[in-house]
């Protein structure tokens, strides 16, 4: 019988070193997470791709990314990591800074995180927060993450642990006080709308807006296309155009009186026509305790948004 110190076993420190480097996208994020040199890095996970006897990494140009073996190999390890953790007896030394990466699109991040930084430095204060921005239609796969928040849907391809929702909110025209005075007033009908100058966005299509409050309006084909949505809510506040707008997003413009609402009250008094419904959620893609907490956190702040913009947007009604 072979006995176990005979059997090949992959140290905590190369499992450590391909977790680090497959969530923050380089050798030399990791090397700086574990206090090593990134040379230290790669001959770590050169011998756990050893005894695989496969690659886990696609070295290229541009940021690590993992191949099918190191995916698959990865929820594995991240399970593994997670298990020593929490052993009691660990979590007397493991009494130390946490570093959590979330990966957000811009604008939440300027209007809904950033507001909120002060009171999680109290929440979590053992934990380093890192933010890097996604960016729609550029890329693929986006940074490599403990979080992920996004629009509507969950992080696709690779291992999660949990994904929840942080906020639903609505979706509804809205313009500086210039441009509806040049218009003649807010406008009675959305239909009316079609003769306003809108702003594209893949983000937001107008078709599927319209298509929500029973109109049959397409997609405008003219002014620039603006692939951000703080690009857009800028172009809004210079008056350039219409745009569809999260109250959550936009409740600075708002309580500002940069932005009104495009469309006059319903004839009950209500909120202008607010359709349909859109949510972002937030992925945990880490092991780590922090980050369920963070998750958490992060939606209690995202709420509070969404009811801010709710109350700006009735103050501007």
């Amino acid at each position: 019988m072979t006995e176990w110190r005979d059997l090949r076993f992959p140290s905590i420190d190369a499992l450590r070193a391909f977790e680090a480097a497959a969530r923050l996208g380089s050798f030399e994020r990791a090397a700086d997470e574990l206090a090593v040199t990134a040379s230290a890095v790669g001959k770590r996970i050169g011998t756990l791709e050893e005894l695989l006897g496969a690659p886990l990494f696609n070295r290229g140009v541009r940021a690590l990314t993992l191949t099918a073996t190191g995916k698959e190999y990865l929820a594995q390890v991240r399970t593994a990591l997670g298990l020593l953790a929490s052993v009691p007896l660990h979590r007397r030394s493991a009494q130390r800074r946490r570093r959590l990466r979330l990966c957000s699109p811009p604008t939440f991040a300027r209007q809904v995180l950033v507001p909120a930084l002060a009171d999680h430095a109290r929440v979590q204060p053992e934990v380093e927060l890192e933010v890097v921005l996604s960016t729609p239609f550029l890329e693929a796969d986006g940074p490599q993450a403990d979080l992920y928040v996004q629009h509507g849907v969950p992080v696709g391809e690779g291992p999660t642990l949990r994904t929840q929702a942080l906020m639903t909110d609505v979706l509804l025209p809205l313009a500086a006080p210039s441009l509806i005075a040049q218009c003649g007033g807010a406008a009675v009908r959305p239909a009316d709308l079609l003769a306003w100058p809108l702003l594209r966005t893949p983000l937001e299509p107008w078709a599927s807006w319209f298509a929500a409050v029973g109109v049959a309006g397409p997609e405008p084909t003219s002014g620039p296309r603006l692939v951000d949505l703080g690009l857009v809510l800028e172009a809004a506040v210079c008056g350039l155009g219409v745009v569809l707008a999260r109250p959550s997003l936009a409740r600075q413009a708002l309580n500002a009186g940069a932005l009104r609402p495009a469309l006059r009250t319903l004839p009950s008094g209500g909120l202008p026509v607010a359709t349909p419904p859109t949510q972002y959620v937030i992925t945990i893609a880490s092991p780590l305790p922090e980050a369920a907490v963070f998750a958490d956190w992060l939606a209690g702040v995202a709420q509070q948004a969404a009811a801010e913009g709710l109350a700006a947007l009735s103050a501007q009604a």
